[in-house]
């Protein structure tokens, strides 16, 4: 059964600086050697988490690359901008405010600690509880 898991965003780090929390997501995913989609809302969100996946930990190197070349199929991290066509990977991490549609085994939703932020991730926990994902919260 395929399932999503929650994260909501608690800790002074990871409040300042949202997109951490997807970089020590992802590396563990990577420790794992799981293969991995961000779904990210734009362009400048995919720039911004290219940058810090360089830069978080000086001493972890993450494969990874903004979706859209040849080499995409090689690349342990696809950052994945709307619009861009990738195929699907059984783990998946959205932070885009619509549900994710891909077929994935396992979803990992970065919910922010902005109150505002977080009335859309109650729609999307709907959305996959009425299809039947194992749901989990995890608060960071």
């Amino acid at each position: 059964m395929a399932r999503a898991d929650f994260y909501l965003i608690d800790k002074p780090r990871f409040r300042e600086q949202p997109l951490l929390l997807v970089c020590e997501l992802v590396r563990r995913a990577y420790a794992q050697r799981q293969p991995v989609l961000v779904l990210v809302r734009d362009l400048d969100e995919a720039e911004a988490l290219d940058e810090l996946l360089w830069s978080f930990d000086e001493e972890a190197f993450i494969p990874h690359q903004i979706a859209g070349d040849d080499d995409d199929g090689e690349t342990a991290v696809l950052i994945v901008p709307p619009g861009v066509q990738t195929p699907d990977r059984a783990l998946v991490v959205n932070l885009r405010d619509e549900p994710c549609q891909r077929d994935c085994q396992r979803l990992l939703e970065v919910v922010p600690a902005d109150p505002d932020a977080r009335a859309g991730s109650r729609a999307r926990w709907r959305a996959y509880q009425q299809r039947g994902l194992a749901l989990a919260k995890h608060d960071r």
